[in-house]
C-alpha cells in the first residue's frame, strides 16, 4: 500500500469517515432505496420475489447522491488551496485522479453492499433468480462509477461545490433521460431514427436496464468503462491546464 495511488486512496477514505458526510450519505442512501422499493414500488404487495423494483430506482437515487459525494473531490482542494500543494508532491496527475476516484467509488460501493437486507428479504419471500440480482449489482456499481466520473470532471472545473453538484446532476440527468422511453418516443417524431438511436446509445439507463434484466453484455460493460475513462481523461486535461498556469 505504498504506491501514490494507494496513499491517496487511503487519505481520501479516511477523510470520508473523519466527518459526518459518510454516515449521512449511507443513511440517506439506504433510506431512499428502502422507501422507493417497499413503499413507492410496493415490493410486498407485488407478490414477486424479484429485485426489479429495487434496481429501477438506483439511477435516480445516484443522480442526486453521487454528485454530492463527487463535488468535494477537487473543488474542496481548490477552495482550500491544497490542490497546488497536492500536485507538487511526487505524484502524477493521473495517480491523484485514480486515488481520489477509487476512494469515492469504494465508498459508494460500501453503501451499495449495505443493501444486502433487501436481497435477503427477496430470498426469504421466495426463490428469485440470482442471475438478474448479480448482474443488477454489477450494473449498479458501474452506473455509480460513471456518475462519479462525471462528478470528478465537474469538481475539477470549479472551486464551488454547489456549482459542481448542479452541473454533474444536469449532465447525469441528460445521460439518463437520453434513453428514457418517453424521450425517445418524442425524438422519433422530430428526428431521424439514426439520430435517436445515436442519442439513446449514450444513455446510462439503456445500458443499465440490460443488466437489470439479467443480461451481462460486454458492450454495456465497455460503455460504462469508456464513459468513466473519458470523464477521468477530461478531468486530467482540466487539472493539467491548471497545473501549468
Amino acid at each position: 500500500m505504498s504506491s501514490p495511488v494507494c496513499t491517496i486512496l487511503k487519505r481520501e477514505w479516511k477523510a470520508y469517515f473523519n466527518s459526518p458526510v459518510a454516515y449521512v450519505f449511507i443513511v440517506i442512501f439506504l433510506a431512499l432505496a428502502g422507501f422507493f422499493t417497499f413503499n413507492v414500488s410496493r415490493f410486498y404487495e407485488a407478490g414477486q420475489a424479484s429485485l426489479d423494483r429495487f434496481f429501477f430506482w438506483h439511477p435516480w437515487i445516484y443522480l442526486i447522491l453521487v454528485p454530492a459525494v463527487a463535488m468535494r473531490l477537487w473543488a474542496e482542494e481548490r477552495r482550500t488551496g491544497t490542490l497546488e500543494l497536492l500536485l507538487t508532491f511526487p505524484v502524477t496527475t493521473a495517480q491523484a485522479i485514480a486515488g481520489k476516484f477509487l476512494a469515492a467509488w469504494l465508498f459508494v460501493l460500501l453503501a451499495l453492499a449495505l443493501t444486502f437486507p433487501v436481497v435477503a428479504t427477496a430470498f426469504y419471500l421466495g426463490s428469485p433468480d440470482p442471475g438478474p440480482i448479480i448482474t443488477g449489482y454489477i450494473g449498479s456499481a458501474l452506473l455509480a462509477g460513471a456518475y462519479l466520473a462525471v462528478g470528478s470532471l465537474t469538481s475539477a472545473l470549479t472551486r464551488n461545490q454547489v456549482i459542481s453538484f448542479i452541473i454533474a446532476a444536469v449532465i447525469g440527468l441528460f445521460l439518463l433521460l437520453a434513453g428514457f422511453p418517453p424521450v425517445t418516443d418524442f425524438l422519433y417524431q422530430v428526428a431521424p431514427a439514426w439520430v435517436v438511436e445515436t442519442v439513446a446509445g449514450f444513455s446510462f439507463s439503456a445500458h443499465f436496464e440490460q443488466m437489470q434484466r439479467g443480461v451481462l453484455d460486454l458492450r454495456d460493460i465497455l460503455y460504462f468503462a469508456s464513459a468513466m475513462a473519458f470523464m477521468l481523461l477530461a478531468t486530467h486535461v482540466t487539472l493539467d491546464n491548471r497545473r501549468t498556469k
